[in-house]
């Protein structure tokens, strides 16, 4: 047991220290799965920082790792989400999107393709660790959508590094069923 709080006392404090707020330590090789509470964090965005728990009871969040702003892929999965915008807010959903580029690559990436939506800056990769978001390849920051409730539960995590119109579909189809199933 004392192993163990150890383990997630040094997981908080190192988290802490790679400049995001996380609130909810969790071991390092375990990952945010289905129907698991989704841990809080806060990071920078080009407006200041943002929660998780600013939403939380409100909206539905679409919360996406990417490997980096102005890659062909990335670029294609953020331009999916802002042209499915009105089907998310149909659904009352946020979206969220998150790398370890800077907040000024998220601005500019934000305004050179017209994106409508929260880019957030995991300079450290803290959070993207808190949520077992792995290496793809061994090398390339993985590419992991997770659809959060209202209530804080997951309730769908998808991973595919290169077929980015995937996380879209994946992520209204989840939104979707739960909406019905309310």
């Amino acid at each position: 047991m004392n192993k163990l709080l150890s383990i997630a006392v040094a997981a908080f404090v190192a988290s802490s220290a790679c400049g995001a707020t996380v609130n909810q330590a969790m071991a390092a090789d375990q990952s945010v799965k289905q129907e698991m509470k989704a841990p809080d964090f806060t990071l920078e965005s080009a407006n200041g920082p943002v929660s998780l728990h600013d939403y939380l009871g409100k909206s539905p969040v679409v919360l996406y790792f990417y490997p980096k702003d102005e890659t062909p892929v990335c670029t294609k999965e953020a331009c999916g989400f802002r042209d499915n915008m009105e089907a998310f807010r149909g659904l009352q959903a946020v979206i969220i999107g998150v790398s370890a580029d800077s907040v000024d690559s998220h601005k500019e990436f934000a305004t050179k393709h017209n994106l409508p939506f929260i880019l957030l800056s995991d300079k450290d990769n803290a959070v993207r660790k808190l949520y077992g978001v792995g290496k793809s390849f061994g090398v390339l920051p993985g590419r992991t959508t997770f659809v959060i409730g209202k209530d804080g539960v997951v309730k769908k995590v998808f991973s595919n590094e290169f077929e980015a119109d995937k996380h879209v579909q994946e992520a209204l189809a989840s939104l979707k069923r739960d909406s019905t199933s309310q």
